[in-house]
């Protein structure tokens, strides 16, 4: 492979237009034996898919909706490495009976889907695609914001009801340019979102337990505060944190009570992070003006309490606005993803431990 495109793909570099040049360039590797077994756990696009299988045999999960727990352990239990999604729950029964396996690829950023401890336990490399979902994640964030406050759902069933006759004085909103905005995290969405916001010369600040450099917060324009101080002052509160045991139903009852009433809670991040039941009765007393969301905790399933689906009535609300988790659903980003973990998956089996793997530190360098 061309020296320039392989430390473009290893460090995640590439744009998006040169998925297929690289495909080409990957295509011409043909140093790996085709005795591996691969498993696909949902459909991937057609050329991530041929990649893969002139490197091994493919087993790809014709979707949309995931495999069964036992049919995925049953498709695996002889493969030697497993593409996996935010549907796909890597534990330790997984593993135990999936004794071939050499590489978990995850086509996703966040993996609390996957025991890595045990993986690491097993020297079983665990890799995640950490740069391609901050760009069309914080596209959809903004037009959250901006569809929530400016009432853009509520005009267009208004629309569709058959109401329209011409302009009235009706669906007054809230203005995004020049407001007050909380940013819950700043790592690379975070950022990414700080970043946009510039263009509506918005008042930024942000919350995380680690501050950004100087040179960062000038360029984002943005200045760190504390969530006591913070969520009184802020029009908007984003959420762009990971989720941990430490950050599950951060907005809780008590959070919701700082913020303002005229304020906005935007979710593109984890649904956990938010308490849906809090949410939803804060909503109906009015104590804040709207609530818009990407994520949901019905899609946590590595949390054996969460809710089995979502409330109808907070999907009854007005002043709400939800998406089906499509922050990354931008076509050429997901094939971006998808190489990202199809390429993981080819040096996994080649004995090789890939880029982004998160337990890298603790496998030993022989596999």
């Amino acid at each position: 492979m061309p020296r320039l495109v392989e430390e473009e793909w290893n460090t995640g570099l590439f744009s998006r237009k040169k998925c297929s040049d690289l495909r080409l360039c990957l295509m011409k590797q043909d140093n790996i034996t085709m005795s591996s077994k691969l498993v696909v756990a949902q459909p991937i696009h057609n050329n991530v898919l041929s990649y893969l299988e002139h490197h091994a045999d493919v087993v790809m999960n014709p979707g949309p909706e995931p495999y069964g727990r036992r049919e995925l352990i049953e498709k695996c239990a002889d493969a030697h490495g497993v593409m996996v999604f935010m549907t796909e729950r890597i534990d330790n029964q997984f593993l135990e009976t999936c004794k071939n396996m050499k590489v978990i690829s995850g086509a996703l950023k966040g993996y609390n889907n996957i025991n890595v401890y045990e993986c690491s336990r097993q020297n079983i490399p665990v890799t995640i695609v950490p740069d391609l979902l901050s760009e069309p994640t914080g596209e959809l964030t903004i037009g959250l914001m901006l569809s929530l406050a400016r009432k853009v759902c509520a005009g267009d069933r208004y629309i569709r009801g058959g109401n329209f006759s011409g302009w009235r004085p009706t669906f007054y909103g809230q203005s995004l340019s020049k407001a007050n905005v909380l940013v819950i995290g700043a790592g690379a969405v975070g950022k990414t979102v700080l970043r946009m916001l510039k263009g509506f010369g918005c008042k930024c600040s942000y919350v995380d337990t680690v501050r950004l450099s100087r040179e960062e917060e000038i360029e984002l324009a943005c200045s760190p505060t504390e969530l006591k101080e913070g969520l009184p002052n802020a029009d908007f509160v984003v959420l762009a944190l990971h989720l941990m045991p430490e950050t599950r139903h951060l907005v809780d009852e008590v959070f919701l009570s700082k913020m303002k009433k005229s304020s906005f809670l935007i979710n593109p991040a984890r649904g956990s992070l938010v308490d849906e039941k809090a949410v939803e009765a804060a909503l109906l007393e009015q104590k804040i003006a709207g609530y818009a969301a990407d994520t949901f905790e019905v899609e946590d399933w590595t949390i054996p309490d969460r809710p089995r689906s979502i409330s109808p009535a907070l999907l009854g609300l007005e002043n709400t606005v939800f998406t089906p988790h499509i922050g990354s659903a931008v076509r050429d980003v997901r094939e971006a993803i998808e190489f990202s973990a199809a390429k993981s998956l080819v040096d996994g089996i080649n004995g090789k431990i890939p880029e982004n793997t998160v337990n890298a530190k603790h496998l030993r360098e022989v596999r």
